[in-house]
This record gives structure tokens, C-alpha cells and sequence, in this order.
């Protein structure tokens, strides 16, 4: 990923590493981190009583564990506002007290893992589930479907689901629906769900599950700034 590199990072310096997945960011990051070796053995040298803290991008598959992970990041990070996706934003919904911006809001998925739980009993079929959803590199979290794991996922929509506006929460909760998500069709993806639970805090825009560039600049970045009271 990376050939014959070197760089200094002085004390306060803020520096921001952009490319696109499957680069070598996050491996970059694990090898300042310690976390990972360089294949080439490069060596990593700090000053003395400097210390290196690495704040993971992704939480785990199982709900209570990703619950446990996500309320240390909003202590350390203390966010003004959070972003979730697909499946993300159920977790998302349970965080208490901050504006939440929902893209592609998955709240049926959860009943799905949960009722067909079931399913990972039978030989092989963890296996096989982890294989078909085995995720691309830099792309999200591995996902290992087993019986233990699924079978939370009911319990932990219906906890996210008590922070919702139609039981009584005061958080601000806005979301985007693509008209090409394949997912509405199963109603994994449901607008009718998030108007049960949410009202009509959503708009919908011309794209897929994952929201495109288009949409992210000209819908998500102005709610965004909207919302932080920041001027373009």
C-alpha cells in the first residue's frame, strides 16, 4: 500500500488522511497505532511519555457489545450531532440527548436477524452467512451471524424504538430515503416504519441504499450544517 514513506507529527498538529477504501488508511493508522506490522519492517519512533490512543471506526456485529463501544466514544468524543446508516441507525437512535441524521434507516432489519435467527442453528449456515456477507476491505464491519448474536436484535430495535418521537422524545431525528433502495421492497427499509415512530422528519432522494455524491453534497451536508448553525 505504502512504499518507502516517512513523515513527522509534531505536538497539536491536526492532520486529516484522505483517500479512497481499501487504501491503506485504516492499516496506516493500525501501524502508528501498534496494532499492526509494516511488511517491511519499518520502525515507528516517539518522543519519551508520548502516548498513542486509536479510536476504532467500527463497532462490533453484536448489538449489546456495539451499544457498550459507541457510549465510550460519545463520552471521549462529546459529538454535537450523529450520522447513522442502514442498520447503524438503530444504534444510532438509542443515543440520547443529540440530533440524530439517518441515511437509508434499516429499523426492520433488526426483526429480520432476530426471527430468523433460528436459521444459524443448522450446520453451516453461520458459516455460509458469513461468507455471502463477507464485507470488501475498508468497506464495514465483519459480521459473524450466529444464533447468540441475532437473537438480540428484536430486544435491542424495541429499546432504540423508546427514544423515538411518537414515545415521547425530544431529540431531533430527520431522515433520507432513496427511491432506488432495493431494500424497501423487502421493508427492511420502510418509510411507513419511520412515519409510525418519527412522523414526517424525512425527505427522499434520487439514489440507492448508500447515498451518492450528489445527494451527500446538495441534501446531507446542508442539513448538516443546518443543524450545527454553521454558514456555508
Amino acid at each position: 500500500l505504502f512504499e518507502k514513506i516517512g513523515f513527522n507529527i509534531n505536538e497539536g498538529d491536526k492532520i486529516a488522511l484522505i483517500a479512497p477504501n481499501g487504501t491503506g488508511k485504516t492499516s496506516l493508522m493500525r501501524i502508528l497505532a501498534g496494532k499492526d506490522k509494516s511488511d517491511s519492517g519499518g520502525k515507528i519512533m516517539f518522543l519519551k511519555d508520548i502516548k498513542i490512543a486509536f479510536l476504532e471506526q467500527e463497532y462490533d456485529f453484536d448489538p449489546e457489545k456495539a451499544v457498550r463501544q459507541i457510549e465510550e466514544w460519545i463520552v471521549e468524543l462529546k459529538p454535537s450531532l450523529i450520522v447513522g446508516e442502514s442498520l447503524g441507525a438503530v444504534q444510532a437512535i438509542r443515543i440520547k440527548g443529540i440530533p440524530h441524521l439517518l441515511v437509508s434507516p434499516s429499523l426492520n432489519a433488526p426483526l429480520y436477524l432476530g426471527y430468523l435467527s433460528f436459521l444459524a442453528l443448522f450446520p453451516g449456515m453461520t458459516w455460509l452467512l458469513d461468507r455471502i456477507y463477507r464485507p470488501k476491505e475498508g468497506d464495514r464491519q465483519k459480521l459473524h451471524f450466529t444464533y447468540e448474536v441475532l437473537k438480540k436484535y428484536c430486544s435491542h430495535r424495541r429499546v432504540a424504538l423508546r427514544n423515538s418521537t411518537r414515545q415521547g422524545s425530544k431529540d431531533y431525528f430527520y431522515a433520507f430515503f432513496g427511491t432506488k433502495d432495493h431494500y424497501r421492497r423487502t421493508g427492511v427499509v420502510s418509510v411507513r416504519t419511520w412515519k409510525k415512530y418519527f412522523g414526517d422528519s424525512y425527505e427522499v432522494y434520487d439514489g440507492t441504499h448508500f447515498m451518492e455524491e450528489e445527494p451527500v453534497l446538495t441534501r446531507l451536508v446542508p442539513k448538516i450544517l443546518n443543524i450545527l448553525c454553521i454558514n456555508k
